[in-house]
């Protein structure tokens, strides 16, 4: 595939999808050296900012759909050019004109229908809490646990939200779910150019938060957080958002929730992208898992501010990649280079992709991928 424009077509197109900043590329190169793509495979985020600045706007359709939005060449832009803007610029473009890989037909077809990606019916969107005392939020009630479309439909990860919910009642927290009343956060369909869609899904989901008098919202994913905090204030709304991983962090800090019994494994942890750098949360995660009795914690190469993607954000989890060029394979190697026992996060993409990875090992069984949630609640 390719999108073709004559120059000035081209250049207004992009300035008006939010990629003006390409402007500013002087081609360094920079970009190129940090993106994850390149340990993988010859990929130039570079050139295709070059085709924007010449209003080319020729750009090969795979190389469209690549970026993560990881968020790692903005931080080393020295002219601060908008990678993630420009590149999801051309993504808008290219759905306006109906140019869009097919798994990303399919994900908007669902959103739009159920208000998830996983083609699932909103009316079982709260089937993960069955059997867990999990109220219906009502006004006034402390926090709005919002779990996620992964959390409450996929198998793997509602142990995820189950784990969460264990924990909230143990600490006593006074919380409730919306179920069906819930939309997808619209994060990810943004970041593949759908910001329609977007729109429809966050509009829906304020308008529900407001009916039922939320004020504070509790998530597990990054990318949920990301939007409710930082997206979401375009549409004169704020609420007071917070991690899971933050709020176990005050949950212990306050004392209403103890962390009793011993780990005994060695444990390191992997930074999302949408919740390290995107969002600078890094040291609460830690904190939580070094207050575990007899957890051993390794730092892995690569974390913090130099977190390798997982490989999930951007729409990159609705997209089929190739063995060969999963990042998550290299990010498991690097956890048990550390001789790590447990690679923990704080995401359900990541779990995603690192379960999927785990399974291409020789001896599965070498590590485990758990969320931080779930060990925390093998410990209380």
């Amino acid at each position: 595939m390719e999108i073709v424009a004559p120059f000035k077509d081209a250049i207004d197109a992009i300035k008006e999808a939010g990629g003006e900043t390409f402007k500013f590329c002087y081609q360094c190169g920079l970009c190129d050296t940090v993106c994850p793509w390149n340990r993988v495979r010859n990929f130039s985020m570079r050139h295709i900012v070059r085709q924007a600045t010449f209003g080319l706007a020729e750009i090969e359709g795979k190389d469209m759909w690549r970026c993560t939005t990881c968020g790692n060449c903005p931080q080393r832009c020295p002219r601060g050019v908008g990678t993630i803007d420009v590149s999801v610029s051309f993504r808008r473009i290219a759905s306006q004109a109906g140019f869009l890989p097919a798994p990303i037909h399919t994900v908007s077809a669902s959103l739009g229908a159920e208000g998830n990606p996983l083609g699932q019916a909103r009316k079982n969107r709260a089937d993960w809490a069955e059997g867990l005392s999990v109220k219906t939020f009502t006004e006034g009630m402390e926090v709005l646990y919002f779990p996620g479309c992964y959390l409450s439909y996929d198998p793997r990860l509602k142990k995820v939200a189950a784990a969460t919910a264990n924990i909230l009642n143990r600490a006593g927290v006074n919380f409730g779910i919306l179920g069906p009343k819930e939309n997808c956060c619209g994060e990810s369909i943004r970041k593949t150019g759908d910001e329609e869609l977007f729109k429809r899904l966050a509009r829906e989901n304020i308008k529900t938060f407001i009916e039922n008098g939320v004020k504070k919202i509790l998530v597990s994913s990054p990318h949920c957080y990301h939007t409710f905090k930082n997206e979401y204030p375009s549409f004169k709304v704020n609420f007071d958002v917070v991690h899971i991983s933050q709020y176990l962090f005050e949950l212990i800090h306050e004392g209403r929730l103890k962390l009793i019994k011993e780990y005994g494994k060695k444990v390191t942890y992997h930074d999302p992208c949408y919740l390290g750098r995107h969002n600078g949360i890094y040291d609460e995660p830690r904190q939580v898992l070094r207050k575990i009795p007899s957890l051993e914690m390794m730092e892995m190469a690569d974390s913090r501010e130099e977190s390798l993607c997982c490989g999930g954000g951007g729409g990159g989890i609705w997209m089929d990649t190739p063995k060969a060029e999963r990042f998550s394979n290299l990010r498991i190697g690097q956890a048990i280079d550390g001789e790590a026992e447990v690679l923990v996060t704080a995401c359900p993409y990541c779990i995603i992709n690192f379960e999927d990875s785990r399974l291409t090992l020789e001896d599965s069984e070498v590590i485990e991928i758990k969320d931080i949630t779930e060990i925390v609640q093998e410990v209380i």
